[in-house]
């Protein structure tokens, strides 16, 4: 993302409903938000990051695609200047017994979870690693920590990512790659959820819901902290 401060700032983040939330908190700090997605609507999302004094830049691209991926980074790198925050936040959820379970719908949640992870991960790595910084964040679930019934396969995709974070983190922390694996153990809030989970969901409540915006608060201070932490190295 462009940040109109002392230096720009670029932000490539893989939008959903948490992904549209965190978008626009980073708005709120002056980055230019490259926000992408296979399909849907991206329009309504940029011109909310406009709104809140800042600019979007959206692209559709399916991030199971190698050659789409790689083509996204080097698009984002050469249009719009360096990443240095990135966001990868594919779903995947699905619910079936392990008996109705197909080879298309574990192989298809895999892709999505963990091979676009993958693929994200490695080439957004590629050009941080040419600088030495750059937060890579990977939004996990209660099923990157728990297999539960019917999520067999969301739960393989999910264990498979975080699995890839902490690998990551190992081995490009050292090199200043700052790689975190945030795990959102609950429901958030969105309609979607609403309509897949409804007695899990209405029996949380209220108050049992989390709020997407709300959540979005915690991806921030795990980038400034590193981002900062490399701005006051450059000046002293």
């Amino acid at each position: 993302l462009h940040v109109r401060s002392r230096r720009q700032r670029q932000m490539c983040i893989r939008d959903s409903h948490l992904g549209s939330a965190i978008a626009r908190r980073f708005a709120k700090e002056g980055f230019h938000l490259v926000v992408t997605r296979r399909r849907g609507d991206l329009d309504l999302l940029s011109s909310e990051i406009r709104a809140l004094g800042s600019s979007a830049t959206a692209i559709h691209s399916d991030a199971r695609d190698e050659d789409q991926v790689i083509e996204l980074v080097e698009r984002v790198e050469s249009e719009h200047g360096p990443i240095r925050v990135a966001v990868f936040n594919v779903g995947g959820n699905v619910r079936y017994d392990i008996c109705e379970t197909s080879t298309r719908v574990y192989r298809k949640v895999w892709e999505m979870c963990a091979l676009a992870g993958f693929l994200v991960g490695r080439e957004v790595a590629k050009k941080m690693l040419q600088r030495n910084e750059g937060p890579l964040l990977f939004p996990g679930a209660s099923a990157s920590l728990r297999g539960g019934r019917g999520f067999a396969a969301f739960a393989g995709g999910k264990h498979a990512l975080r699995a890839l974070a902490q690998s990551m983190a190992r081995e490009l922390g050292p090199q200043g790659i700052h790689v975190a694996h945030v795990v959102v153990d609950g429901l958030i809030r969105n309609e979607a959820t609403a309509e897949f989970l409804p007695d899990l969901y209405a029996s949380k409540g209220e108050d049992g819901i989390i709020e997407p915006d709300e959540l979005a608060e915690i991806y921030w201070p795990v980038s400034y902290t590193h981002l900062r932490a490399h701005e006051t190295g450059r000046n002293l």
